[in-house]
């Protein structure tokens, strides 16, 4: 019997033996050196069950004594007061427990595609990651959103089927549909052990051991069924084949029909799920604590430390921190860090790359919301730490001057925007403050005063994204704000030229006013803007007046006969009188204002509103969902290709009217499981005429 397979059987006889903290008597067992803390992201779609596997891992660990409840609102995750109301993640929990004698931080990532930015915040500087699925190969797609970001972050994962008891189905067809979302190979570390329609144990392929769930208690080992040793040899045979695709000694082990070493193939594991070569399956049910001991294993083997870990982002031997996530509490900011490299102390000075310097003002291990003074970090550790305000998530610290930073994730462009406005206007400074602190938790929002439009404009990942920013708004800053879709900015041009002429005057004792100007105005081609052309002959107006009738004139655009700024305008000075005394630049700009004032509703005005260029991503079964939604909001297809990189999904490109594109991104939602999205960018104005042209002249009068 192999080492390894000793360990399993210690490891299970002690767990009972694990004291209130989670932390046995010693390390004894003769098996993985401590790697020091390791760092867990649990990550996967909404609804199936992160926050659950997470309690089952808090009380398994022995870090808590009585297992919370989504549902019952009493987890240690998902502990705001938005996270609660929803009864989903809507920010990443991050946890710290030790286990067997090594310590561990999970953190707990939001499910809705809407906060996918937070999670790839996190998994910058973790070591592995847990995905959690359900058991139901319909949801499969959902995963695949999560699996990218981890593959593009270079982070190792694992997949654990959650909600095994629900099973209804063959998990082989559950991994045929999963396969295609990964590009690394799924291996199957499990097979499910079947019993009058449900699913009650497991064999571990690696093991060769059948294993007993027993709820909220670690299985028990129980006889091979008979009827299950042909299916798990098939099996195990698919996994070892899976591992000897990186092992050429495997490989001809394989072929020669040698039995390997178990020694090799958990070394194999340990290799190859380390580098992200394979995604090992495992399965259980955080409900009922069924599998969470043997997850609990499967990281303590596999999952690479932290030396790992800075190796793979570059770190060479410096010191270094990664800001995770920012949190704003009534006791001022944290930075939630993971260090790296090196030691973090209180009091200590840290820099960023800019060469910005902070002094820390605490340092913390945070258990969700709550947070214990440590004073001290160390290589691998999850802390929080104090009143650091020029730090921003995602900066790299040294305690030393270094240009090594953590490579960013790619910054989310907003697909949903909302005007918002604070019922009392002395709260507008307040506004300003709390939304600038929102953005700081949470980059993937962003905050614009729209100038033009007399708005403040918030914007982010979707409908929910903004509803809990909101939320938050009122819960952690007392403001109550309104809130509305931001209004278009719509322009006008027009159809035909005119000639004007205008003058001003006005004696009022002492110099008066006097300009007079002719102007011919005439439509210029779409996208040429404004021209203006000085055709005066003779002196008729003096040299140093001109330039004040283009400023009249550029004044009068920008509110034309629809209330709108007017483009595409090409204006003429033809001829004019002027007046010794009373003549003055004012007077000339006043006289231009006024001609195009009295032109432009004789030109056959027209509304334009802005188009924009959409790119569309969305699996292939939504494709022609999309065609439709392109037609019912006034757009037209240009085409589609497939998406590079994801498999069996592809982008739409097409030109829509921005005012069609609020809710876009809602129905997108909905008919992907919660997993398209699109990018936007202004292309052209068009012309906008009949119905839609009155609603939207409509719409401007009431604003």
């Amino acid at each position: 019997m192999t080492a390894l397979f000793t360990l399993e059987r210690e490891e299970e006889t002690r767990m009972s033996d694990t004291n209130a903290k989670g932390i046995t008597s010693g390390r004894q067992d003769g098996g993985p050196r401590n790697c020091g803390p390791r760092m867990i992201a649990v990550v996967g779609p909404y609804g199936s069950g992160k926050t659950s596997l997470l309690e089952s891992l808090l009380h398994a660990t022995g870090a808590t004594t009585r297992k919370g409840a989504v549902s019952a609102g009493n987890t240690v995750g998902d502990a705001s007061a938005e996270a609660r109301a929803r009864q989903m993640s809507t920010e990443p929990n991050a946890v710290v427990t030790q286990w067997l004698g090594d310590t561990y931080a999970f953190v707990d990532c939001p499910g809705s595609i809407e906060f996918l930015a937070d999670t790839q915040n996190v998994l910058a500087a973790c070591d592995a990651a847990v995905v959690v699925a359900e058991p139901d190969p319909a949801k499969a797609l959902m995963l695949q959103p999560y699996l990218k970001a981890l593959e593009a972050a270079g982070v190792p994962r694992m997949i654990f089927v959650n909600k095994i008891d629900k099973a209804k189905g063959r998990i082989r067809d559950l991994l045929e549909n999963l396969q295609p979302m990964s590009a690394a190979p799924l291996v199957l570390r499990q097979v499910p052990i079947w019993d009058d329609g449900q699913v009650t144990g497991f064999v571990d392929l690696a093991m060769e051991r059948a294993h007993h769930y027993r709820d909220h208690a670690p299985s028990e080992v129980v006889e091979m069924p008979g009827d299950l040793a042909e299916r798990e040899k098939q099996a195990r045979y698919q996994m070892l084949e899976r591992l000897a695709d990186h092992d050429d000694h495997l490989m001809e082990e394989l072929l020669s029909d040698i039995e390997p070493a178990q020694d090799e193939v958990f070394a194999d594991l340990v290799k190859e799920t380390g580098a992200g070569q394979i995604v090992p399956v495992l399965m259980g049910s955080a409900e009922h604590d069924n599998g969470i001991r043997r997850l609990l294993k499967a990281l303590r083997h596999d999952a690479p430390d932290v030396k790992a870990t800075a190796a793979r982002l570059g770190v060479n031997g410096q010191d270094a921190a990664y800001v995770l996530k920012t949190l704003h509490s009534p006791q001022g900011k944290l930075s939630l860090v993971r260090v790296l490299a090196g030691t973090i102390k209180d009091g200590a000075t840290v820099l960023r790359g800019d060469g910005a310097e902070a002094r820390i003002g605490g340092v913390f291990q945070p258990f969700g919301e709550r947070m214990s003074k440590t004073g001290f970090g160390a290589a691998g550790d999850l802390v929080a730490l104090g009143r650091l305000d020029p730090v921003q998530t995602g900066d790299t610290l040294s305690t030393v001057r270094s240009d090594f930073a953590v490579a960013r994730a790619a910054a989310a462009e907003p697909v949903h925007a909302l005007a918002i406005q604070v019922a009392d206007r002395k709260d507008e400074v307040k506004l300003t403050a709390a939304l600038h602190k929102l953005a700081e938790e949470d980059p993937s929002l962003s905050v614009k005063h729209d100038a033009e439009m007399h708005e403040l404009v918030l914007s982010g990942q979707g409908e929910m994204h903004l509803k809990v920013a909101i939320d938050r708004l009122a819960s952690k800053f007392g403001l109550k704000v309104t809130s509305r879709p931001p209004r278009v900015p719509y322009r006008e041009t027009i159809r035909k030229g005119a000639t004007q002429h205008a003058r001003h005057k006005k004696q009022s004792g002492g110099h008066g006013q006097f300009a007079d100007v002719t102007v011919d105005i005439r439509p210029l081609p779409r996208g040429e803007g404004f021209q203006f052309e000085d055709k005066v002959t003779g002196g008729a107006v003096p040299r140093q007046y001109i330039p004040s009738v283009e400023r009249g004139a550029r004044e009068a655009l920008e509110r034309g006969a629809f209330g709108f700024p007017v483009v595409d305008v090409a204006v003429a000075l033809t001829d004019g009188k002027y007046h010794d005394v009373d003549s003055s630049n004012e007077a000339f700009i006043i006289a231009g204002r006024q001609a195009l004032h009295d032109a432009l509703p004789t030109c056959a005005p027209v509304l334009l509103e802005p188009v924009m260029a959409v790119e569309i991503a969305v699996p292939s079964g939504a494709t022609a969902a999309v065609n439709g939604m392109v037609s019912s909001r006034r757009g037209h297809i240009l085409g589609f290709d497939a998406r590079e990189g994801w498999n069996g999904w592809d982008v739409v490109r097409a030109e829509i009217p921005q005012s069609e594109l609020q809710s876009l991104i809602v129905e997108l939602r909905s008919a992907t499981q919660g997993v398209g999205g699109y990018t936007a960018r202004f292309d052209h104005l068009a012309e906008l005429t009949g119905r839609p042209a009155e609603q939207a002249l409509a719409q401007a009068r009431a604003a």
